[in-house]
């Protein structure tokens, strides 16, 4: 079974919003086996909507359909969707109650325009949302099925969730859909993809291996779709084995979650704290780190020190180690990494400095030069990387490769 899911709404196509709802929609519909054939949004215009309408149900069983149906002018979704299908609006009872109670709880007026909200398709079945003023509607024609739902992410979470997955499930015999998940890192795309080559064409046509790439690192998603899950689940360790065997250097998890998230679940379980030093980071590997609940037992803190004054005072480095090598050197990304343990109280440590860009670079040191350091109370271990001369892209490379080093050199003292 095929799936379309369209977003309707000018504020997506300018950019005022994010358009979170598709891929929260693909992602529960995918995990019940239906597979999403397309993503469309339109503007609040009736023909992008009927054109949109009509091109999906050429290519997808079931279409799903958000935003458009609030109580202003711009709203026009439902009344688009009574021109498709030939119908009329009617009001539901149901519905309408559920508007009364709302503004009854919030002492607000009732208008016209939060009545109208309660006008659904008479061809419909109606699905009640207990989160908000508009209902959803459930519509079969022709063979195909459309799910009309508010763009309200916590309203249409609500619906998909306690409704539209359900009433899915419930009709049709679905396929089972199983991912696998590995994640590498400290390997490009391409290189992997020549690694693992044959691996790949040997896939029987019901296992799909997709790239997702990040700055640093790679994710592989082994795709399988059939009958039985647990035969689908058996196939995968198999194929899966296959390329952690051959890539296994760079292999941090099979898991479909960030390194960071790896790193902090890998100390915690240990017991292991750990402390950052940054200089040209700027503290985005703390910010990694300190997004995840729970980063508390493990991260103590950290310094982010761009002076050589403030290398001193923070983390003891050494002037003449300054003075001598200077900031983006070997020798003082160690006494970096070493002077957080000591001054931070931590078992292990991340050390950063190097020169982000676009300018700042030397003959011997040009913009890109970045060294990590990553150590515990007995050894530390540096390593200097040359990345390119766009900033973000270096500050984000930097973070990703001092993370993989960190998990690296974990392993190496907790296998």
């Amino acid at each position: 079974m095929l799936a379309e899911i369209i977003t309707i709404g000018d504020e997506i196509l300018i950019g005022q919003i994010v358009d979170t709802n598709s891929a929260w929609m693909a992602q529960k519909l995918n995990q019940a086996g239906i597979r999403v054939k397309q993503i469309t949004s339109v503007s609040d215009a009736r023909e992008h909507i009927l054109d949109a309408l009509k091109l999906a149900a050429s290519r997808a069983d079931v279409i799903l359909i958000t935003g458009g149906l609030g109580p202003t002018k711009d709203d026009i979704t439902k009344k688009t969707l009574a021109e498709y299908f030939a119908v009329n609006l009617y009001q539901d009872e149901e519905s309408l109650e559920n508007v009364k109670q709302i503004f009854s709880k919030y002492n607000s007026p009732l208008l016209e325009v939060n009545i109208r909200q309660a006008d659904v398709l008479e061809n419909c079945i109606v699905l009640q949302n207990k989160n908000g003023t508009a209902p959803g509607m459930w519509i079969e024609d022709q063979g195909k099925i459309y799910v009309s739902l508010p763009g309200v992410p916590f309203e249409m979470m609500y619906l998909m969730e306690e409704n539209v997955i359900p009433k899915l499930q419930s009709s049709f015999k679905l396929p089972a859909i199983v991912h696998h998940t590995i994640l590498t890192s400290g390997i490009g795309e391409s290189f992997l993809a020549k690694e693992i080559e044959d691996i790949e064409d040997s896939l029987p046509d019901h296992i799909k291996l997709a790239y997702l790439p990040r700055l640093g690192q790679v994710r592989l998603r082994l795709s399988a779709y059939g009958s039985s899950e647990e035969v689908l689940k058996e196939e995968l360790k198999v194929y899966s084995q296959k390329i952690i065997n051959r890539i296994s250097s760079h292999v941090v998890a099979e898991l479909d979650i960030s390194l960071e998230k790896i790193i902090l679940d890998y100390m915690h379980s240990r017991n292991l704290t750990l402390s950052t030093a940054e200089s040209c980071t700027g503290g985005y590997i703390s910010h990694l780190i300190t997004q995840l609940p729970g980063c508390s037992a493990v991260f103590v803190g950290g310094a982010v020190s761009y002076s050589y004054k403030l290398k001193q005072i923070m983390l003891g480095v050494n002037e003449k180690t300054l003075e001598e090598f200077g900031a983006v050197s070997e020798e003082t990304v160690k006494e970096m990494a070493l002077g957080a343990i000591k001054n931070y109280d931590s078992d292990y440590s991340v050390a950063v400095s190097g020169i982000a860009g676009p300018d700042g670079g030397l003959p011997d040191k040009p913009v890109g030069t970045v060294w990590i350091a990553v150590a515990n109370r007995n050894r530390v271990k540096a390593k200097k990387f040359q990345f390119a001369n766009k900033r973000a892209q270096n500050i984000e490379r930097s973070a990703i490769n001092a993370l993989t080093m960190l998990f690296k050199f974990l392993k190496e003292d907790h296998p």
